[in-house]
């Protein structure tokens, strides 16, 4: 489905970071993050299997699943990201190279900042929605509700340290309209497949309030 960046962080207050090792768990895993109620799935381009976990993602998932790529660092990563089939893409930072190859992609890039510079450098060149990354370690809460002030035009979706616990607070930010996070697919229950917890634990996360 084509959703533009300000919908596709409207959909769930918490959008999952993926990091899948291993094709065969890419499937259940995303059933089990969208059976909990989080239809909005980042898959991170750490492993050699991402690409292929983003395919078999968007052939397996319903229509209104929203799949998307994380640690998009390179022009050539979006490409790639792009030609998975991914919806939306991710960065934890941005280049010039980066900046125009997303300019001139039809899909829509959310971009990380973690300093106003870097958020006023984006919105220059049309960004409105970005990324604050690495979260906790970039000022936390107080820094997103501080940029808010003299950037109130920008919406953030903070990630990076990120729980259960902490979410709320920044979703009660006006200038944050979900936030990213692993918690709900922690390494050892997808090492061990315990899918159902993993759906309950995305079913706490879209309880969340914003």
């Amino acid at each position: 489905m084509a959703l533009s960046i300000d919908k596709i962080v409207q959909v769930a207050p918490v959008i999952p970071v993926m990091v899948v090792e291993r094709l065969e768990d890419a499937v259940p895993l995303a059933q089990a993050l969208y059976n909990g109620g989080l239809k909005v799935l980042e898959i991170t381009l750490r492993t050699p299997v991402a690409l292929d976990a983003i395919r078999a993602m968007v052939d397996a998932l319903p229509e209104d699943a929203v799949i998307g790529a994380g640690t998009i660092v390179t022009p050539d990563d979006l490409k790639k990201a792009v030609e998975a089939g991914s919806t939306f893409l991710v960065s934890p930072g941005t280049t010039a190279e980066l900046i125009e190859a997303a300019k001139a992609s039809d899909v829509p890039l959310l971009p990380g900042i973690a300093t106003p510079s870097e958020a006023m450098n984006l919105l220059a060149h049309g960004f409105t929605h970005m990324k604050f990354f690495p979260a906790e370690s970039a000022g936390g809460v107080s820094m997103v509700k501080s940029i808010g002030g003299p950037l109130p035009q920008i919406t953030f979706c903070p990630t990076g340290g990120i729980n259960l616990a902490k979410a709320p607070e920044y979703l009660s930010l006006p200038n944050v309209a979900c936030v990213g996070g692993t918690w709900m697919a922690p390494k050892e229950l997808i090492a061990e497949k315990r899918w159902d917890e993993i759906e309950k634990l995305a079913r706490e996360a879209a309880q969340l309030a914003r």
